[in-house]
């Protein structure tokens, strides 16, 4: 006859012990590890496999722990709960520890019955983690089932990683290079996006008319879209025809997939507007229809779009949870390690005379094939002033980057109208802060106009190429200069460059040239974006091998990582090797290492200009330095509208074109023909400025007050632990495990521990999260109090998988008496201390709960852990219980003597004898804290009746005693006896 086992009970199977869940029939039971997680249930069949009631046993008076074993005990206990009974069911599960503000769109979240957001936190905030929270809740709670994705292409596979390393989200990839392998795996009639219930997918590719049919039709009911400025247009037709028609079919695509009401839609950018209002319209339509035309000139307009909306800045969320955010006191104060500033210098070159020479004889060119164009037609004009854009650029870009120009056709040669002429060479040639084309903007471009380069291009190609290295290229060696000088600083820079031929030709040139402990790698349009991503490893990888703090690492790149790309982890300096047309694309450079997780508080910034190439020094005076301007002022960046930076640069060559290098640009900006056009452009950034501040004020954060964020953060860490917790239990239990451990004190938290003496055990789970060769040659590994870490590194927060491999570790060899080698934790201890009047004894229990969680596709059943700590004076007939905050606090107390071994086995053995009699209580308590339970679930979705209502949540009879530690008042002094110790 088979038993039945009601859900929550405890069975033990396969040689270990496993709680019920409610999906188990009588013929099948459904169980997950007891402390493990939702990727560990496990399927069992009574049938043919022994199953039996598990009882937790007492713990043993024979196996004393000292002072510090309940702590370390109920520490590893909670970091491995990966089954958290809270409102929130995902943060035991993740592996990342979110910063409190970054609670706050997960809140809102929780306050709607279908999730629609706009989230606009500034560039390195975090979106990515706030997406990745929302969407792993919703998929925990069962209110989700299937997700995608859309991104660009180009940062599919970070997303992947994000989400499957810090998430445990395993999506699949759907790009154009994967999709016929995908759809080779499909039976007929079946779609890959019910195939794959988690995808990752290129926005670019999937807005085809083809795909774009079949997504919508079996869409998830969890949409994510990253970068979604890129899927709006503006609805005035100027704003750029080739950038709407793109922009117009992302916007389709998003427009139907929104039109499911019921459909989870977050929708992520750091650039909400950009100065176009219709376009700013149009995406908060795709959020809620009705928010489109909603008048936020009203508080009742702000505060209906603040439902859905979010927007902070860095000096936000930089200090959170302060007095200053209206809460008591600075208790939950926390302070987020962005770069403080960054600190930017121009640094300008000068032509050699060779070079000087070569580049009079480009300018004096290009006028002529100008003005000789223009006598043939509108068309012919068009191609040949792009064709001069292509060459001018690329002759101060460097030397192989001219070279390669003056050979190549240039692309818009083959336009049939002037119009197609725009459209095919402005891509190439300018540098849109809105163009999402990245992939293919790095090939340089080509200056010809017919197949075959007339005599005087390929004459000025040859010259070109005498002009390499730094004898004649004055720019390639300021920057081996400037690059000494960072590196000598400890710097680890990244180069930006226009053209691939520039950064392999530096790539090239400076190989040896920067020391023997430098090494240098190159990322261009030429890879791949999974194998960009795979070179910047290889490149962290090389210089972490030697071992030595003073190898630095250099990456030659081209714009194709300057979107989207993390790279603070293993870079803290830009060089912009080529000025860009439009300042926001240094901004994009620079955010790549200038965000949360770099450790520098202080980004370099070198700008490099020509300052006698005719070109570089106006483009820097009149964009640069009013881009500057307005962030100073406001203290955001705010992006330069396209059409401002294009009139500028067309103006610089119009003008340098007709006077030469050597004319007097002073004069170009007090002609008539250009001072209107100027003051307009004046008038239209300042106007977007102006707009962009109004908006960061109007718009600001508040359906989330500060307090209801503390009072989640405050139960969070009740529940799971905190991060001082967290860091002392890794020092006291990587000691106690004979790791040789070094703590500098220097007020950081940071420390380094070397485990090449630690059990085996500990070793081989360390090495499968940090590396075999980290663990095998017994280096330092860092550990640190920084939740943002690089490879080989261990973050001291509860969620890292190598402060996950200790606890795990302490705690089995905690419950195994019989284990071999140091056991840090103990389940019962004697301590005679003077931080108790009278006999107290402290007991550490595991509760465990039954939930049910309505959600839009029904209840769902879960079975959820919780560890308490209760406190009671006296023998156990005659308790005198204690507050939380009291029984706490034992956890400090230390020995003020030593306590005799007899002493102890008397004292411990009259506890665990009387454990039986503090039942009720303890059941009691369980109901309570069901009670707060269920109040905590209600009170964070309090905004949504029809998912609160049906809840319940049911404490399982009976509690674990996992530990029990007796307090003694100090008494007359008594001997030492090993073992019982305090």
């Amino acid at each position: 006859m088979s038993l039945t086992y009601t859900a929550g009970s405890l069975v033990a199977a396969r040689g270990r012990e496993w709680v019920v869940l409610p999906e188990s029939a009588p013929d099948m039971l459904v169980l997950r590890p007891l402390g493990g997680s939702e990727d560990d249930i496990a399927a069992v069949f009574p049938a043919f496999e022994d199953v039996r009631h598990a009882e937790f046993t007492d713990p043993s008076p024979a196996d004393l722990g000292d002072q510090r074993a309940a702590g370390l005990l109920r520490t590893a206990l909670r970091i491995g709960f990966r089954s958290g009974a809270g409102p929130f069911r995902s943060l035991a599960s993740i592996a990342v520890e979110p910063r409190a503000y970054q609670l706050v769109p997960l809140l809102m979240a929780l306050r709607q019955r279908t999730v629609r957001l706009l989230i606009s936190d500034d560039v390195g905030i975090g979106k990515t983690v706030e997406a990745g929270l929302i969407a792993k809740e919703l998929l925990a709670q069962g209110e989700a089932r299937r997700l995608a994705v859309l991104c660009s292409p180009a940062l599919a596979e970070q997303w992947q990683g994000e989400l499957r390393e810090k998430f445990g989200i395993d999506a699949e990839l759907v790009l154009a290079s994967t999709v016929s392998r995908l759809e080779r795996g499909l039976e007929l009639g079946q779609s890959l996006f019910d195939k794959h219930p988690f995808t990752i997918i290129s926005t670019d590719f999937i807005k085809s008319t083809r795909h774009r049919e079949d997504f919508v039709r079996h869409c998830p009911d969890l949409v994510i879209v990253d970068e979604a400025h890129s899927c709006v247009a503006a609805d005035d037709p100027a704003q750029g025809a080739a950038s709407s028609a793109s922009n117009q079919l992302r916007y389709e695509l998003l427009r139907r997939v929104s039109a499911d009401a019921d459909r989870h839609l977050l929708l992520l950018t750091a650039t909400p507007h950009s100065g176009k209002e219709s376009a700013f319209r149009n995406l908060l339509g795709l959020v809620r229809p009705e928010l489109a035309t909603l008048n936020l000139e009203t508080p009742a307009g702000r505060v209906k779009l603040a439902e859905h909306f979010v927007a902070r800045k860095r000096a936000d969320v930089r200090d959170y949870l302060t007095k200053e955010d209206g809460l008591a006191d600075d208790s939950l104060a926390e302070r987020t390690a962005f770069p403080s500033d960054r600190w930017t210098k121009d640094e300008p070159y000068k032509l050699t005379p060779a070079y000087r020479a070569l580049l009079d004889d480009a300018i004096a060119y290009a006028a002529d094939r100008v003005e000789a164009a223009g006598e043939q037609g509108k068309r012919e004009a068009r191609i040949a002033w792009w064709s001069v854009i292509a060459l001018l650029r690329s002759m101060v870009s460097s030397p192989a980057a001219a070279a390669q120009t003056l050979k190549t056709r240039s692309e818009s040669a083959t336009a049939r109208t002037a119009h197609e002429a725009d459209l095919l060479g402005a891509p190439v040639a300018a540098d849109s802060a809105d163009n999402d084309r990245l992939e293919g903007m790095d090939v340089a471009p080509g200056a010809a106009e017919s197949e075959d380069a007339g005599a005087r291009l390929l004459e000025l190609a040859q010259r070109a190429a005498q002009l390499v290295g730094p004898a004649e290229d004055a720019k390639l060696k300021a920057l081996t200069r400037h690059l000494k000088n960072l590196i000598a600083e400890g710097y680890h820079p990244i180069v930006f460059c226009r053209y691939i031929p520039t950064a392999e030709y530096l790539a090239e040139q400076l190989d040896g040239k920067l020391g023997r402990k430098t090494k240098i790698a190159a990322v261009t349009g030429t890879l791949s974006p999974q194998q960009r991503l795979e070179r910047i490893e290889q490149l962290a990888a090389e210089a972490a091998e030697d071992g030595d703090p003073a190898v630095r690492r250099v990456l030659i790149a081209t714009d194709c990582l300057s979107e989207g790309v993390n790279l603070q982890h293993h870079f803290d300096a830009v060089v912009h090797y080529d000025l860009a047309w439009n300042p926001t694309r240094h901004d994009q450079r620079e955010g790549r290492v200038d965000r949360y997780g770099q450790k520098r508080d202080q980004v370099r910034v070198i700008t490099m200009f020509g300052d006698d190439n005719g070109i570089d020094g106006k483009v820097l005076e009149v964009l640069f330095k009013k881009h500057r301007q307005i962030k100073k002022d406001l203290g955001i960046s705010v992006s330069v509208p396209d059409e401002t930076a294009s009139g500028v640069t067309d103006a610089v060559v119009e003008w340098l074109l007709l006077h030469g290098r050597q004319g007097s640009q002073e004069s170009l900006f007090e002609m008539d023909t250009h001072q209107e056009s100027f003051d307009r452009i004046e008038r239209e950034w300042n106007s977007a400025a102006e707009r962009e501040k109004t908006s960061r004020s109007k718009y600001a954060q508040r359906a989330i007050h500060p307090e209801e964020v503390a009072r989640e953060v405050t139960a969070v860490r009740a529940a799971l632990g905190g991060a001082e917790e967290v860091h002392g239990f890794a020092l006291e239990a990587l000691r106690d495990l004979e790791a040789l451990v070094r703590d500098p004190r220097d007020g950081s938290g940071d420390f380094t521990a070397q485990v090449g003496g630690t059990p085996a055990g500990l070793r081989d789970a360390l090495a499968a999260t940090l590396g075999n060769r980290l663990v095998e040659e017994d280096r330092e590994i860092p550990f640190r109090t920084t939740p943002a870490i690089g490879r080989g590194e261990a973050a001291l927060v509860r969620t890292d998988p190598a402060i996950g491999a200790i606890a795990s570790y302490v705690l089995d060899s905690a419950l195994d008496v019989n284990a071999v080698g140091p056991r840090p934790a103990r389940r019962c201890g004697v301590v005679t201390t003077d931080a108790v009047a009278t006999r107290t004894t402290l007991l550490l229990v595991r509760y465990r709960f039954h939930l049910t969680l309505p959600s839009r596709t029904g209840e769902r059943q879960v079975v959820a852990e919780d560890a308490r700590l209760l406190a009671y004076e006296g023998m156990p007939a005659r308790a005198r219980w204690l507050d939380d905050e009291a029984a706490t606090a034992l956890l400090g107390a230390r020995a003020s003597a030593n306590t005799h071994e007899q002493t102890a086995r008397n004292a411990i053995s009259r506890t665990l004898d009387g454990l039986p009699e503090l039942t009720g209580h303890l059941t009691e308590y369980g109901t309570s804290l069901a009670a707060e339970l269920d109040a905590s679930h209600r009170r964070v979705r309090k905004a949504n009746e029809e998912i609160v209502r049906g809840l319940k949540v049911v404490p399982q009879e009976s509690a674990d005693v996992l530990g029990v530690y007796v307090y003694l008042p100090p008494a007359a002094p008594a001997s030492t006896v090993s073992g019982a110790e305090a």
